[in-house]
C-alpha cells in the first residue's frame, strides 16, 4: 500500500481538482476512514490487497459508495483464474494450468525440463514467483517453500519478456490511450521498477493495439461493459500478441510519461461522476 498521492497520479489529481472534483487519499483497511463522506472510489495504489485478500474482498462488499470500475469486476480481476475464461472465448493467453498447491509438484512432473513460472492467481509484484527448470533441485526446494493455502498458475517461461519486453496497453473507457514497454534489469526477467525494470512510452502497431482490444472486448461476453480503466499486459511472440494479465484493480497507468493521457482520463472521469453524481468528492 503506498498511502498518499502516489507521483504517477499527481498530474492526474490536479487535473480533477482543476475540475472541481477533491481528490481524497484513503488507505483502504484504515478503519478510521468514514467512506460514507465520499462518493465515489478510485483504486489507485491498493498493491497490498493480495496479501490481504479475505479483508479485501469483505471490504469491496461492504463499501457503501460506489468504486469507479465496478465491484464485481473488481473481484473478477482479481484472481487470474480469469484468463481461463477468456481463453475460452478465443483471446490469446500465455499457455496457462491452474492447480492448488497439493497438485503444484504432480503439475510440475507432467513437463519435466521444462522452463516455467510458477506464481499464485491472487498476486502481483512477483510475489510468491518462481521461476525455473522443472526437475533441478534448486528449483524443487523453491516449489516446496510456497504457501500451501494458494492457488497456483503454471506458465512456460516466455523468452521474449527478455529479449523484447513486455507490452502494457492502456484503455480508459473502451478507448486506447497510450503505451509502454517494460523491461526487466540485466540478469533478471521480472519488469516491475522494485526488481530494476524500466518503462518506455512507445507507439505500439495498430495489429497490437487490436489484439489488446480483443481481450477487453471478450470481457463484454462475460457481462463486463463497464470499463473506466484498464491496463493489457502482454509480450509479442512468434504467435503473435499474447496476454499475461488485465490489471483493473489498481494498475499503474504511466501517466507520468503520457500527460495527455492523464488529462484524457481526468476529462472522463468528470464525465462519469458528473453524470451519476451531482457533488463529486471521489477518494
Amino acid at each position: 500500500m503506498v498511502p498518499g498521492i502516489h507521483p504517477d497520479d499527481a498530474h492526474l489529481a490536479a487535473l480533477l481538482a482543476q475540475r472541481g472534483i477533491e481528490p481524497v487519499a484513503c488507505i483502504w483497511n484504515d478503519p478510521e476512514v468514514d467512506w460514507t463522506a465520499f462518493d465515489a472510489v478510485l483504486m489507485r495504489s491498493t498493491w497490498d490487497y493480495f496479501k490481504h485478500y479475505t479483508a479485501f474482498c469483505a471490504w469491496l462488499e461492504r463499501l457503501p459508495i460506489p468504486t469507479i470500475n465496478p465491484g464485481s469486476l473488481l473481484r473478477w480481476n482479481s484472481d487470474k483464474r480469469y484468463l481461463a475464461e477468456l481463453a475460452a472465448l478465443g483471446v490469446d493467453i500465455i499457455p496457462t494450468t491452474f492447480t492448488s498447491a497439493s497438485d503444484l509438484a504432480g503439475t510440475l512432473a507432467l513437463t519435466p525440463g521444462q522452463e516455467v513460472v510458477v506464481k499464485p492467481t491472487v498476486s502481483g509484484t512477483a510475489w510468491h514467483t518462481a521461476r525455473g527448470v522443472v526437475g533441478e533441485p534448486a528449483f524443487e526446494q523453491t516449489i516446496a517453500a510456497l504457501p500451501s493455502a494458494f492457488q497456483y498458475l503454471v506458465q512456460p517461461f516466455v523468452p521474449e519478456v527478455v529479449s523484447g519486453g513486455e507490452w502494457s496497453l492502456l484503455f480508459f473507457d473502451g478507448n486506447f490511450s497510450h503505451a509502454v514497454i517494460k523491461r526487466p534489469a540485466v540478469g533478471d526477467y521480472r519488469v516491475q521498477s522494485e526488481f530494476g525494470g524500466t518503462a518506455q512510452r512507445v507507439e505500439p502497431p495498430a495489429a497490437l493495439v487490436e489484439s489488446a482490444g480483443r481481450a477487453l472486448a471478450a470481457m463484454a461476453t462475460l457481462g463486463y461493459t463497464d470499463i473506466a480503466y484498464a491496463r493489457v499486459d502482454g509480450v509479442l511472440t512468434r504467435r503473435g500478441f499474447l496476454l499475461m494479465e488485465l490489471e483493473m484493480i489498481e494498475p499503474f497507468l504511466h501517466l507520468a510519461v503520457a500527460p495527455d493521457a492523464a488529462e484524457r482520463f481526468a476529462g472522463q472521469l468528470w464525465k462519469r461522476l458528473a453524470a451519476g453524481l451531482p457533488e463529486c468528492r471521489p477518494v
